[in-house]
């Protein structure tokens, strides 16, 4: 018997046994190829037809170690259903898979229709109306996930507890283990933990919850997703890390691109009866830019070492100077000075490098792009951006890291290469010192970074804001 018959005859039994009202498994159809979880589309049969079932599963139908960060896809289906039962929109779980089900870890539930990529969310013509209100309900949604009982659903003991001071220490120590010394990182770091918030109770946290990973109809939210990053700890968590601008697609408003701060708050003070703490929101959306920094850089660590090189993890990896430049705007903002782009970078020979980078770049947007379509025409649109960053390099970079230089040798007194004084600046930042308050280091940085993000991604709103505070 095949593997995929194999699966198709135990997700039937399954589905014949558990599952109510259910008669047999039509069709299983593989939504996702993502590595953190496998999603399925199921097309059941019923007394009077058929309907649509879904299903969460582990990679490759795994029995999955559970851990106190990582507890598994049935703590995933508890707080689903734990959530539902106290108004938050979730489709109902019907099954929680066993490892006698012989389909690894998961859980099956009702299909639900609705829109779950951001940038539509935010842009697409269909949500217009939806929009103005919906960082209103996003601000009741969150306050009703936040006043989960965590004892009374047996969450506590099946889910970590971390404190803001562990979540910054932990994340400044993965960014640490990699061979790449970014000093914002570090400076974001240490203006974390010194504005650590302290005055809060520790509540069930969605951890993930921002535009993208809620699925949205013309009504308003159909279901809330992704739940497998929940923990216990500050609230406010996640009320930051939905306004961090890595999740806005391109827009200025603050609320997941599609609402103001005051929307989200209004809703969440009048379902929760708590006042927000404008501050500890702020440390969370500073948190927000800088977890996802760390985890960008983590995606060229990936392609270097890990088994899966895809043009995609170093391009990922390069957006961790739009976060960066999210901490410059939101710590030390002032007036950027860009280094201007060098002549066309030229070699001996015709035809020059960038003449034949282009031609590389213009034929996967020109003629692979319009060939293609699915993951194939994603992967060749991420490779061609990835050849525009290495223009914009040849262009840009040798003026933006001699100016670098020229900075680091000034606030070092030093005569040490560009890379030497790198590591010499986070070295001090790790060791405090050298104090954030030094007006040379914040220069430092609100230049480097800035000149950095026009290579990377000029069309970031990051670096536009930052260019707006010049003017």
């Amino acid at each position: 018997m095949s593997q995929e018959s194999s699966f198709s005859n135990a997700l039937d039994a399954v589905i014949k046994a558990r599952v109510p009202g259910c008669n047999g498994l039509i069709k299983a159809e593989r939504l996702s190829g993502g590595a953190s979880q496998e999603t399925y589309r199921l097309t059941v049969s019923t007394n009077a037809s058929e309907k649509l079932l879904a299903m969460r599963r582990a990679p490759g139908g795994e029995i999955l170690e559970r851990t106190a960060q990582h507890p598994g896809l049935e703590v995933e289906a508890l707080l689903m259903q734990s959530a539902r039962s106290v108004g938050v929109p979730e489709p109902e779980v019907f099954y929680v898979l066993t490892e006698s089900d012989g389909l690894g870890d998961g859980f099956i539930m009702e299909w639900l229709e609705g829109e779950a990529l951001g940038a539509r969310i935010v842009k697409s013509p269909e949500f217009s109306e939806i929009r103005p209100k919906l960082a209103y309900e996003c601000g009741r949604v969150l306050a009703r996930i936040h006043n989960i009982d965590v004892d009374a659903t047996g969450l506590r003991q099946k889910l970590w507890q971390i404190s803001p001071e562990e979540f910054v220490e932990q994340t400044w120590e993965r960014y640490r283990e990699l061979p790449t010394p970014q000093p914002m990182i570090d400076y974001t770091a240490r203006w974390l933990l010194d504005h650590l918030p302290t005055d809060y109770k520790p509540k069930l946290v969605h951890n993930d919850f921002r535009n993208g990973n809620f699925m949205l109809s013309t009504k308003g939210i159909v279901a809330v997703l992704d739940w497998e990053l929940a923990h216990i700890g500050d609230s406010m968590r996640d009320l930051g890390w939905i306004c961090t601008n890595s999740w806005r697609f391109g827009s200025d408003l603050p609320v997941g691109g599609f609402g103001e701060y005051e929307d989200l708050f209004q809703g969440y003070e009048e379902a929760s009866g708590d006042s927000i703490d404008r501050d500890r929101v702020k440390f969370w959306e500073v948190f927000g830019s800088f977890w996802w920094s760390v985890g960008c850089l983590g995606m060229a660590e990936h392609y270097r070492n890990g088994p899966d090189k895809t043009v995609e993890r170093p391009a990922i990896a390069r957006r961790s100077s739009e976060c960066q430049v999210d901490c410059v705007n939101l710590l030390i903002p002032g007036k950027v000075d860009l280094v201007a782009a060098a002549p066309g970078f030229s070699s001996i020979d015709m035809p020059s490098v960038d003449e034949l980078l282009g031609s590389v770049r213009d034929f996967l947007r020109q003629d692979i792009m319009t060939e293609t379509e699915g993951r194939l025409n994603f992967l060749s649109r991420v490779a061609s951006n990835s050849l525009d960053i290495v223009l914009r390099e040849l262009s840009l970079g040798p003026g933006h890291h001699a100016k670098e230089h020229e900075r680091l040798a000034s606030l070092f007194d030093s005569d040490e290469d560009i890379m030497a004084l790198r590591w010499r600046l986070v070295t001090g930042l790790r060791e405090k010192s050298i104090d954030l308050d030094n007006l040379e280091l914040r220069e430092h940085l609100l230049q480097t970074v800035v000149n950095q993000i026009a290579i990377d991604q000029p069309k970031y709103t990051g670096f536009k804001r930052a260019l707006g505070h010049s003017g």
